[in-house]
């Protein structure tokens, strides 16, 4: 089966023959475990966005009862 490289967009064979599966090179697999090691790829979270809210409401409590 040909799948294109999803970093370099180049088809190539998946197979046991390919170890760089999906990628088309070693080259190719190295950039993509770079990325990833930077935290390029990030998937963002309703979760992260509720804390923040969460957190700044607790900060500014905090500050109200501090002035008083």
């Amino acid at each position: 089966m040909k799948v294109k490289c999803p970093r370099c967009k180049v088809e190539t064979e998946y197979d046991k023959a390919n170890s760089f599966r999906p990628f088309c090179s070693d080259r190719c697999q190295l950039i993509d475990l770079g990325a990833w090691a930077e935290g390029s790829y990030k998937i963002p979270t309703q979760e992260s966005a509720e804390v923040s809210i969460d957190t700044k409401e607790d900060s500014e409590e905090e500050s109200d009862e501090n002035l008083h």
